[in-house]
């Protein structure tokens, strides 16, 4: 994947003067109800109409989605609104008649890019395919098997390719349905910068109120994209109903988020801006992981108050200031920064435990 110029030329093709956004049903549930929502969205940013045809469910009995009997209520869709359509595929038959419907664009969901044996049973199927192929993040946080999935169908003379952030699984309770670990996208951004990025944040989200948050930041780390769950009766949907808004919903989310311009001033001030935004990103996740690391604290302190243990341990902290200063060196950071950093969290850390001892 040396020369990756050719990423973009599909989406500079579309000749799109704001990111691309890819909206639709989670499910395509009826013909109805298909062709409704499309002629609600013909008129918004949305250029490109997705709707869930096979279904995906972490356990049997969930609505697993009408299957092809929808694919012709999508070719309705581009034929009497112009929007290009989408469909997940996961397998070599969804592949087969997904082209057989003429599909333009094919992505692959979390479940189907953590298995690289069915990624390359699809890279095989679309072989030196002209169609638009978008994979996504697998569930857990792996740079290596989000990147080896679009290598598979790059090796497969695919050169139409894109990547779906959509977050990342975690066994801890979170404000999200998936974490966004915003480092990962940046990394693989910053490795190939051609390859463009479509920010999922209805999957990111899992309800519809923090998806004009999140589609900023993707907007604010030059993402080139938005894959918008959007339904005419979000609350009545089939599926994943709490992440799903309105075509009113969307416009409006598209109205008041920012997009970056490039400035006049010249190239190197709008990458300083790109890397301001990842500093934000950055700075973000450092306070989410104090915040988890209070909780821990907390957790120590009843634990100290239940057994009549003293809150400093001096051993404890001299062994952690110790290891945290070599891991900081190992990892280019000055001793005294480390131990400074470390020693105000340290502090808060006193802090939080007296009040659980005290009662306060």
């Amino acid at each position: 994947m040396e020369n990756t110029k050719e990423f973009r030329t599909w989406l500079d093709d579309m000749q799109l003067n704001h990111p691309l956004v890819i909206a639709g049903p989670c499910s395509a549930e009826t013909e109805e109800q298909v062709l409704k929502i499309a002629h609600e969205l013909k008129d918004t940013d949305a250029t490109v109409f997705r709707a869930g045809v096979w279904k995906p469910r972490t356990r049997p009995g969930g609505f697993e989605g009408v299957g092809a009997v929808a694919l012709p209520w999508l070719q309705r869709v581009r034929k009497e609104t112009g929007m290009k359509i989408a469909v997940e595929v996961a397998n070599l038959a969804h592949v087969k008649l997904a082209l057989e419907a003429d599909v333009d664009i094919l992505w692959l969901g979390a479940r189907t890019t953590v298995n690289p044996f069915a990624v390359q049973e699809i890279a095989d199927a679309l072989n030196g395919t002209d169609k638009i192929v978008l994979v996504k993040n697998p569930i857990n946080p792996d740079l290596a098997l989000w990147l080896g999935g679009v290598e598979r169908l790059y090796t497969a003379n695919i050169k139409k390719l894109g990547v779906i952030h959509r977050g990342f699984s975690s066994y801890k309770k979170t404000s999200y349905r998936n974490v966004p670990q915003w480092q990962l996208p940046i990394a693989l951004k910053q490795r190939f910068p051609d390859l463009p990025i479509i920010n999922d944040p209805s999957h990111i989200c899992g309800n519809r109120t923090g998806i004009q948050e999140i589609s900023q930041i993707a907007l604010d780390l030059n993402f080139e994209g938005l894959m918008i769950e959007t339904h005419v009766d979000p609350d009545n949907a089939w599926s994943d109903a709490a992440q799903q808004i309105t075509p009113e919903r969307l416009v409006e989310i598209m109205s008041d988020l920012k997009v970056r311009e490039p400035k006049a001033e010249g190239e190197a001030l709008d990458q300083l801006t790109g890397l301001r935004a990842e500093i934000d990103v950055i700075d973000k996740h450092i306070l989410d992981t104090l915040a988890e690391r209070m909780k821990v604290v907390e957790q120590i302190g009843a634990i100290k108050k239940a057994d009549n243990i003293s809150i400093l341990q001096d051993s404890r902290w001299a062994a952690i200031l110790e290891s945290v200063k070599k891991e900081g060196n190992v990892r280019g950071l000055s001793e005294s920064f480390v131990e400074s950093i470390f020693k105000a969290i340290h502090q808060e850390s006193i802090n939080h435990q007296e009040t659980i001892v005290s009662g306060k």
